[in-house]
């Protein structure tokens, strides 16, 4: 028989307390993953709260009962450094998102990063062609947010990070079922989304439309008893020929009553018949042609080039990257000057040409453009923006209540003066897509801002002289290390004694 204290039964013990040591060593890890896992807590030490969603938005995915797919179309492996920044801000907001909704499946936000030119197959699979870009995509619906929209910029510089509000807005757009529809005019000649010529088609605008979520849809008044109930907005791409009086009574009605959404392209040297409707939305629109003398004003084939913008949704993206429309003739769209004042209606001109821009009356009599002063049309002095004429106008009717604006649904105008804007050999100018898209945007309100505040980039800027460089150069070399040498030494010396 084996004695207790025999080497084999002290092997023995020592292997299963070893065994034993193992099992609850495990056993602490897997219930401390456990807890970590099913009870986490989390807390976001940070200034600006940047890994951390809003209460808002975190109230919004709570309520998310479709799920949205994410697809970025850009990497941190790139040689932008825009791009590479971009990628840095939104990688860990991103993940904030899947966290969120990961223990919902009816809503879960998931994210794919796919590369267009590497992952070309997926990309088609997915309608894909455009890099560094979000799409959000929920059943049939998708929309595009480009990386500009995810920054505040002023002066070209960006100054605040507002890629939560802007992801937000994204989620709520798409995972709504319905679309918001836009209906074309038709019956005078009016310009088409599905046209493909160059000089009058609207194709490729009708393509981006669809790409952010948007449906199309024809419409035409005189054929029509009323304006469709689905109507988001109503495009007129200029009209060839006059809208009668009861065409234009149904869109007063849709406007004043349904509050409803315009936006008119006026192509200059044709009647369109819409005068009353525009007086009544403080609009005139000049039966003129706008020339210049400032070389400034026209490109070097000729385009005339706008530069001067107001601020407003619709400009804003114009004004921060200092883009310019280029557009081919134009007409003078402007706020009534003798319209009553009224804080209910707000007119403002968001383009306008320079002060040496002249709207030519004789246009149609074939003679060289020449300012005839009392005859041809000037900027005015007490219209802002001051002897300027201006080419977009934008009004609203704001619902006041005991002088107080009130946040209910108002009709909205946006009036351009020329045709050519987005047409097919227009669009590619970044400037101009740039303006149709905000006010298609400020339109149906997309423009409208969460209230989740955007955070600051904060920059940082160490200035060092020559001596300061090297006293950090030597300190990181020498000192840093010698110091540790010196820990080692003391803690080897204690053991030893």
């Amino acid at each position: 028989m084996t004695a207790p204290d025999s080497f084999r039964t002290a092997r023995w013990l020592r292997t299963i307390n070893l065994v034993l040591q193992a099992v609850l060593f495990l056993t602490l890890f897997g219930g401390l993953n456990y807890l970590a896992r099913s009870y986490a807590w989390r807390f976001d030490l940070t200034r600006q709260r940047a890994h951390s969603l809003s209460p808002e938005t975190a109230s919004y995915l709570r309520e998310l009962d479709r799920p949205v797919r994410i697809v970025a179309t850009f990497t941190a492996d790139t040689d932008n450094p825009e791009v590479a920044q971009a990628y840095r801000d939104l990688n860990g907001l991103l993940r904030e998102y899947i966290y969120t909704t990961e223990s919902r499946p009816a809503g879960r936000i998931t994210v794919d990063y796919i590369d267009v030119y590497q992952r070309r197959r997926d990309a088609d699979q997915l309608g894909l062609d455009q890099p560094n870009v979000l799409v959000f995509i929920s059943g049939d619906q998708r929309r595009v947010v480009t990386l500009d929209e995810l920054y505040r910029f002023e002066n070209r510089e960006k100054t605040a990070f507002q890629g939560e509000q802007v992801l937000t807005a994204a989620i709520l757009d798409v995972s709504r079922p319905e679309k918001k529809k836009i209906y074309f005019l038709t019956g005078h000649g009016e310009l088409r989304p599905d046209d493909v010529d160059p000089n009058r088609g609207l194709s490729a605008l009708g393509e981006q439309l669809r790409l952010r979520n948007f449906a199309v849809d024809y419409l035409s008044l005189a054929t029509a008893r009323a304006v469709p109930e689905d109507a988001a907005v109503i495009i007129a791409a200029a009209p060839q020929g006059r809208y009668n009086a009861s065409e234009q009574e149904l869109l007063r009605q849709y406007l004043g009553t349904r509050a409803g959404r315009l936006i008119l392209l006026l192509a200059p040297g044709i009647p369109h018949g819409l005068d009353d409707l525009l007086y009544d939305w403080g609009i005139l629109v000049d039966d003129v042609v706008i020339y210049d003398t400032n070389p400034e004003s026209y490109s070097d084939n000729a385009d005339f080039i706008l530069r001067n913008f107001s601020a407003h949704p619709i400009t804003q993206t114009l004004i921060d990257y200092r883009l310019t429309l280029r557009l081919g003739l134009c007409r003078s769209v402007r706020p009534d000057p003798g319209r009553a004042a009224n804080d209910e209606l707000q007119v403002t001109t968001l383009a306008a040409t320079y002060p040496t821009a002249w709207g030519e009356t004789g246009y149609r009599l074939g003679r060289m453009p020449e300012y005839n002063p009392g005859i041809d049309l000037k900027g005015l002095p007490n219209m802002p923006p001051a002897n300027r004429l201006g080419v977009i106008v934008a009004s609203e009717r704001v619902q006041v209540r005991d002088n107080l604006p009130f946040s209910v649904r108002s009709g909205r105008v946006v009036a351009i003066g020329t045709d050519d804007v987005v047409t097919n050999h227009r669009i590619t100018n970044e400037g101009n897509f740039a303006l149709f898209l905000n006010a298609v945007n400020w339109a149906v309100e997309r423009d409208t801002q969460l209230n989740i505040p955007a955070r600051p980039i904060q920059r940082f800027q160490l200035s060092l002289n020559q001596l300061e460089l090297t006293r950090l150069r030597y300190s990181l070399l020498l000192i840093l290390p010698a110091v540790a040498a010196a820990l080692g030494l003391f803690v080897y010396w204690s053991r030893r004694n």
